[in-house]
C-alpha cells in the first residue's frame, strides 16, 4: 500500500494561529544517579503539539524520544521547565491523551473485549456504555468478529490493533504513539500507518491530533506533518524541526517523498555520526556510554563489506545494497566506531586501521582484537576489572545489571545487558551461564595466556 487515504480537510494548522494543544517548554530533565549527582537526559526541550496535525519526535536510541513523550504525557515530571494542556500547567496525567506503546501490553487472560474494555471500567464508566463504546473502538480498528478472541489467539498486527482500540476508546483528544509499528512485520506496518491515518483524517471524531515517536524515516515522512528531530545524549537536544508540506495522500515512492527522505537522513547522518569524537574532557566520568543494540556478526558483516569495496562506503548506499533500514544502520556505524573499527566523515564510513586489521585477521587472532578494543569501553573494563579481584572470578548476572541501571538510567538495561554478553563472548571475554545467571572470567586452556589482558 503505496498511499493512504485522508480527508483533505483535515491537514496541518494554520501557520498563522495554531491551537495548540500540549506544550512542553524548555524542558530539560536529570536522573538521579547513586552517588547523588544529577545526570542531565534532556536539555532546553520545546516541542507544541497543535490541532489537526501529526508531529513526529525522530531519532535513534537512547536520544530521549520516549522520555519527551512521557513528559508530555504526565508520566514523568521534568526537572526544569514547564508542560501544558490547552493553555495550563499540567498536574499530573494529562486529561486529553491516550498512548499506544510498543509492546502490546495486553492482559492474557482477558479477551479482545475485556481488553478494552477494562480502561473504561478504570474510570468507573457504566458498564452498558463501556460495552457499547468497546465494540465502537473494536470495530473502528478493523478487530470485528474477534471481540472474544484472546491474545494468544491474534497475529502480532492483530495485537497491536487491540492496544489502538483500548487507547481510542476513552476518546483522546491526542493520540501518543512509542514506536507502535516496530514489532510487527513490514506489510503489516505499512498497513496499520495507512489505517491510523484514515482514523485520525475523520474529522468528526477524535483523535484531533497524533504525537509520535519512531525512528524510521520513512515512516515520519509519511506520516508527520512537523518532524522534531532529535539527537545527542545525556544531554539529548532538539536538533532541527523540519516541516512535512507534502500533500496527502502521499506516495512512499514519489520524488517529493523520497527527496525529503534523503534530507532527514542528512539531518541524523549530520548529528549522530559526528566529524569530531567527543573528547575525554568532556565525558562525564560516572557515564558509560550506552552499546547500540546490534550482534558482533552486524559489526563484522559492515567491517566485511567496507573491507572487499576498498575500505571505504557511503551509508546511503550501504543501507541501499545490503538492504538495511537506515536507522539500525546507523546503531551498526556506530557501534563500530566504538570499537574504534571505523571512522565516519560526513556520510563516508572508513575502515580505520584497527578495523582494517580486524577483518583481515584469522579467527582467533580476531577475538584478540576485539577483546583489546572492548578493554577501551568503561563498562568493559570496570566488569572486567571485578571478575579479576573475585576469588573464583566471577559475579551474579544482577551486579552487571545494576552496574547499567546506575550508569545508564535511561537505557534498557535488559538490551545493554544481552549486547554486553554478546560482545564479550564473541572476543572470549567472560562466559555466561544462563542457568546460574552467573557471568565468570573467560579460560583459554590452550593458549595459556591470561583472561583479561
Amino acid at each position: 500500500m503505496n498511499a493512504q487515504r485522508v480527508n483533505p480537510s483535515k491537514q496541518a494548522p494554520s501557520l498563522d494561529e495554531p491551537e495548540i494543544l500540549c506544550e512542553a517548554r524548555h524542558v530539560s530533565h536529570d536522573f538521579v544517579l547513586p552517588n547523588g549527582k544529577p545526570l542531565r537526559v534532556l536539555e532546553d526541550i520545546s516541542v507544541a503539539v497543535a490541532s489537526n496535525e501529526v508531529v513526529a519526535l525522530l531519532g535513534p536510541s537512547g536520544s530521549g524520544k520516549s522520555t519527551v513523550l512521557r513528559i508530555l504525557a504526565g508520566l514523568i515530571k521534568p526537572s526544569h521547565g514547564d508542560v501544558l494542556y490547552r493553555g495550563q500547567p499540567l498536574h499530573g496525567l494529562n486529561p486529553g491523551v491516550a498512548i499506544v506503546f510498543q509492546s502490546f501490553a495486553l492482559f492474557p487472560w482477558m479477551t479482545v473485549r475485556q481488553n478494552v474494555q477494562t480502561v473504561l471500567d478504570a474510570r468507573a464508566v457504566q458498564r452498558s456504555e463501556a460495552a457499547e463504546r468497546a465494540e465502537q473502538a473494536i470495530g473502528r480498528v478493523g478487530l470485528g468478529g474477534f471481540e472474544d478472541a484472546y491474545p494468544r489467539e491474534l497475529s502480532g498486527g492483530m495485537k497491536q490493533r487491540v492496544g489502538m482500540a483500548r487507547a481510542l476508546v476513552v476518546d483522546p483528544e491526542i493520540l501518543f504513539m512509542d514506536e507502535p509499528f516496530s514489532q510487527v512485520d513490514a506489510l503489516t506496518a505499512e498497513s496499520l500507518r495507512a489505517e491510523v491515518l484514515d482514523i485520525w483524517s475523520r474529522k468528526e471524531r477524535n483523535p484531533s491530533s497524533i504525537l509520535m515517536v519512531s525512528h524510521d524515516i520513512r515512516e515520519v515522512a509519511f506520516m508527520a506533518d512537523r518532524i522534531v528531530v532529535l539527537g545527542g545524549a545525556n544531554p539529548a537536544r532538539v536538533r532541527t524541526v523540519v516541516r512535512n508540506e507534502l500533500p496527502r495522500p502521499r506516495d512512499y515512492q514519489s520524488t517529493e517523498c523520497l527527496a525529503l527522505v534523503n534530507q532527514l537522513y542528512g539531518v541524523i547522518t549530520g548529528s549522530e555520526l559526528p566529524d569530531v569524537a567527543p573528547t575525554a574532557a568532556t565525558r562525564d566520568a560516572t557515564f558509560i556510554e550506552p552499546l547500540p543494540h546490534v550482534s558482533p556478526g552486524e559489526i563484522v558483516g559492515l567491517l566485511e563489506y567496507l573491507d572487499a569495496r576498498g575500505g571505504k562506503g557511503d551509508v546511503f548506499r550501504i543501507a541501499a545494497q545490503t538492504n538495511q533500514e537506515f536507522g539500525h544502520l546507523i546503531t551498526v556505524v556506530k557501534a563500530a566506531e566504538m570499537l574504534n573499527f571505523v571512522d565516519t566523515p560526513k556520510s563516508a564510513v572508513i575502515l580505520e586501521s584497527e578495523g582494517r586489521r580486524f577483518v583481515q585477521a584469522p579467527p582467533e587472532q580476531r577475538q584478540k582484537i576485539w577483546r583489546a578494543q572492548l578493554l577501551k569501553l568503561s563498562l568493559f573494563r570496570e566488569i572486567a576489572d571485578v571478575l579479576r579481584r573475585r576469588r573464583k572470578h566471577s559475579i551474579d548476572r544482577d551486579f552487571v545489571l545494576e552496574t547499567i541501571v546506575m550508569r545508564m538510567p535511561q537505557e534498557d538495561y535488559e538490551k545493554v545487558f544481552a549486547t554486553f554478553v554478546g560482545w564479550g563472548r564473541f572476543g572470549e571475554l567472560l562466559s555466561y551461564d544462563e542457568t546460574t545467571a552467573t557471568i565468570t572470567r573467560y579460560e583459554r586452556r590452550r593458549s595459556g595466556e591470561p583472561a583479561v589482558e
